[in-house]
């Protein structure tokens, strides 16, 4: 087995972990992406607002990024997982 597959493998049979990775993903997500319609919806137009939808869509991709890792770890990873025990 690969070291790659090896990986897959351990990272598949934790679902906790792959679960909070989901979870506070998805907060962050959401929170980043509430701070981007905040801006828009109570501040007047400005570098000030500019500058902190900037920040909310870093954290919001960031958020993306870790939620669509726990999402894989939980899903992929465990069909593949469970292909290779076949």
């Amino acid at each position: 087995m690969s070291s790659f597959r090896r990986w897959i493998s351990e990272r598949a049979s934790k679902d906790r972990e792959n679960l909070r990775l989901f979870v506070v993903g998805a907060f962050i997500f959401f929170f980043g992406l509430s701070m981007i319609v905040f801006a828009n919806q109570l501040l007047v137009a400005s570098v000030q607002q500019e500058i902190i939808v900037l920040f909310g869509l870093v954290i919001t991709a960031a958020g993306g990024l870790c939620a669509a890792a726990g999402y894989i770890s939980l899903s992929i990873f465990r069909i593949i997982r469970i292909m290779d025990k076949k």
